[in-house]
């Protein structure tokens, strides 16, 4: 089960969370959607190489990424959009498109939209189409400790 590793390690942090399950979906807006849960809340992974480093960039589900704008805000040389088979094998636990926002348990760097981080919950995919966890925005930070940008 995907949300397993995740589960094990937010217990063994002791943070508080919340299972939600819902319908298949498979756009981070679309989920939002059927779960009836505001885009602002709601994370959006996008997998970048940075300056040649993969990545793990994370904004509120509405947002589009350009990567002149996150290569300008991240102050980057080149930002370069990665697709699925690019890293499908880092997330082996995962499916492809409903990655958790942990890059600290997949040995990633983590970089954050301010917008999302200074909301009071985060809500993410927990590595299924049918499972999200919430928990509070201040554990998130404390627990992955990304960097926070604005574009």
């Amino acid at each position: 089960m995907p949300a397993q590793r995740l589960q094990q390690y937010l217990d063994q942090q002791g943070v508080k969370y919340r299972v939600i399950t819902h319908s298949p979906a498979f756009t981070a807006q679309e989920v939002a959607e059927v779960a009836h849960i505001p885009g602002s809340v709601m994370a959006k992974v996008v997998i970048v190489t940075l300056d040649g480093q993969m990545t793990m960039i994370v904004v509120p589900a509405p947002k589009m990424i350009h990567t002149d704008t996150l290569a300008q805000a991240l102050s980057a040389q080149k930002v370069t959009l990665l697709h699925e088979h690019d890293f499908r094998e880092k997330f082996p636990d995962c499916q492809v498109g409903a990655l958790p926002p942990f890059g600290n348990l997949y040995q990633m760097p983590v970089y954050i939209d301010t917008e999302l981080a200074h909301q009071k919950e985060i809500v993410f995919s927990a590595g299924s189409y049918r499972e999200l966890f919430s928990l509070p925005i201040k554990d998130y930070l404390k627990l992955v400790q990304p960097k926070q940008f604005a574009d």
